[in-house]
């Protein structure tokens, strides 16, 4: 594990409910409840504006290719792939949610394991 992520208690408790449904991979529950037990938990105004969250557009490294890609992290309620706003808990973001600008990460996806970098974090409000 790289370090300890930062969620505002809303978000882990998400991320929790969604693991506890099994709607992830074994390889992606063990990963996530491991860093949900060291994760640090904040008010949403003490998140820093580096870290990815929810209503966050995420520019995105992707290591194996050298592609970067830009996605828009929104509650499940607000996804529109065509527009691409993509749930807070699409596999992207659960292995980008909490960590911050310049971290890189190497997550079991489910089409196998893959190395991220987080390049870019910028605020993104609903219309």
């Amino acid at each position: 594990m790289e370090k300890n992520i930062i969620v505002t208690t809303g978000i882990y408790d998400v991320i929790k409910d969604h693991v506890r449904r099994k709607k992830v991979t074994k390889a992606e529950e063990d990963r996530l409840l491991a860093e949900l037990k060291n994760a640090k938990q904040v008010r949403r105004r003490e998140l820093p504006d580096t870290a990815v969250t929810v209503n966050r557009r995420v520019t995105i490294l992707d290591h194996s290719n050298q592609e970067k890609k830009e996605y828009i992290f929104v509650p499940t309620t607000r996804v529109k792939l065509k527009k691409n706003k993509h749930s807070i808990l699409s596999d992207m973001a659960l292995a980008t949610v909490g960590y911050c600008v310049g971290d890189t990460i190497e997550w079991p996806f489910r089409t196998g394991k893959k190395k991220i970098e987080i390049v870019k974090v910028e605020p993104f409000e609903q219309l």
